[in-house]
């Protein structure tokens, strides 16, 4: 009989750095015999990556923008995840539910209990087995958002938009310190692998 794989989420703002990261979890995982799978959200299908393209640069209003979220997260989950995890492979993915929550919700202003009942709705109860959560400071995402590739509609937000959806990263993390991990993405990227790697450890 086949274990089933782990779930790995990566989170935080804009900038936060956790991209830098995603491939340093990978090789960790890959180094310790497992079948890794690196996806991200919105996107990781076809259908994903099409509606992801309408996500980051199409202007849209709120609404349209959590259910077009949500439309890509119901094919991810059952074209790539679900699939992925019951053979065994572990799953990494930039970005899942967490980001619904701090974008739409915190960011955008929508009301906590509608993404409960898409969430409800599309994942049936599942959630990560770990989700990483990379905070910094609006002022210092900002930043490194400045130095980066041309910006899409989401990275041209203002830092109060940024400050409410850090915000309710944190509060998510509050509530749910046993799967999402705080860390502090200001400190050297050595001492933070360092730390990822003793998460991952325990995962194990």
């Amino acid at each position: 009989m086949t274990t089933p794989g782990k779930f790995i989420t990566l989170e935080g703002v804009d900038g936060a750095g956790k991209s830098t990261h995603l491939a340093f979890v990978a090789d960790w995982l890959r180094g310790q015999g497992r079948e890794v799978i690196v996806t991200r959200e919105p996107g990781g299908t076809p259908l994903g990556e099409t509606l992801r393209e309408l996500l980051l640069h199409r202007d849209m209003d709120a609404d349209s923008e959590l259910l077009l979220m949500f439309a890509a997260r119901q094919a991810h989950l059952a074209e790539l995840i679900w699939p992925a995890l019951a053979r065994g492979a572990w799953v990494l993915s930039d970005r899942f539910t967490d980001a619904s929550y701090a974008y739409q919700c915190g960011g955008r202003g929508i009301a906590a209990e509608r993404i409960v009942t898409l969430e409800n709705w599309v994942q049936r109860g599942f959630v990560p087995d770990l989700t990483l959560l990379f905070d910094v400071p609006a002022e210092v995402a900002e930043a490194r958002r400045s130095a980066a590739r041309v910006a899409d509609r989401f990275e041209r937000e203002a830092d109060t938009f940024f400050n409410r959806v850090r915000n309710a990263y944190l509060a998510r993390a509050c509530a749910e310190p046993g799967r999402i991990c705080v860390l502090d993405a200001r400190q050297d990227i050595a001492a933070l692998q360092r730390e990822i790697a003793q998460l991952l450890e325990r995962l194990l």
